[in-house]
């Protein structure tokens, strides 16, 4: 049966301190919502904004595909496998927890905010070794097409996650179109991640999400503004 389920941005929940203005799609933290656990493997999807010079200290986490997405400005990550890397836009940040790790994420500049998407897939198997990886692609690569930033197939430019799931970002052009095939029995996440955008007929704006299941097709078009849009394909 065909079915799209809208989240809407502004009902999101929603955390605002000092240093971090966070808006949740699913449960986290201090935020609960029983009606938004997540959907299929996809458990989190963070919305943050991290004031200069501040930022996530030293946690740990377990058995989790970890991936980050920057927005503007830039993010400055250090764990316990010896990375440390800064990231900016147009970068994908991949760390399986696994077994467990420690890490901080800090906004890497100390005059300007960071923004970045923060995302949690489960793993089809706990307990597997912690590994990390970090690509930069050109903007081109997402721009009127799909660009694949996560897999658990091996794609040349996307990092490799635990998980039967992919995740594409693109960003259309005002009155652009594109299409994401579904095979049997999978279902999509769609994000935007700003702008405007009808999702197989349903429009959607910046923060807007839909759950998408029971179609072949995946299908977005965009009026006289663009869009940036971030999508999952889940088994």
């Amino acid at each position: 049966m065909v079915m799209i389920t809208i989240r809407r941005g502004a009902d999101r929940g929603h955390v605002k301190r000092d240093w971090l203005e966070s808006y949740h799609t699913f449960s986290f933290s201090s935020y609960q919502d029983p009606n938004h656990n997540g959907f299929r493997a996809l458990r989190v999807l963070n919305d943050d904004v991290i004031a200069a010079g501040r930022g996530f200290g030293a946690h740990a986490h377990r058995d989790m595909e970890i991936l980050s997405l920057v927005l503007d400005g830039q993010l400055k990550h250090k764990d316990s496998m010896g990375n440390v890397q800064l990231m900016g836009p147009n970068e994908i940040q991949k760390m399986s927890a696994g077994s467990g790790v420690i890490h901080s994420e800090y906004n890497g500049s100390e005059d300007a905010t960071a923004h970045f998407l923060q995302i949690w897939i489960q793993p089809e198997k706990t307990g597997t070794p912690p590994s990390y990886e970090q690509y930069k692609f050109e903007p081109e690569e997402k721009r009127g097409r799909w660009k694949m930033l996560a897999s658990n197939k091996p794609e040349p430019g996307a990092v490799s996650i635990r998980q039967d799931a992919h995740v594409y970002l693109t960003e259309l052009a005002a009155e652009g179109t594109l299409s994401k095939p579904l095979a049997d029995g999978r279902a999509a996440w769609v994000h935007v991640v700003n702008g405007e955008v009808r999702v197989n007929g349903e429009t959607l704006g910046s923060g807007d999400a839909a759950a998408v299941t029971g179609v072949n097709e995946v299908q977005l078009a965009t009026g006289d503004k663009g869009a940036e849009v971030l999508l999952f394909d889940l088994a």
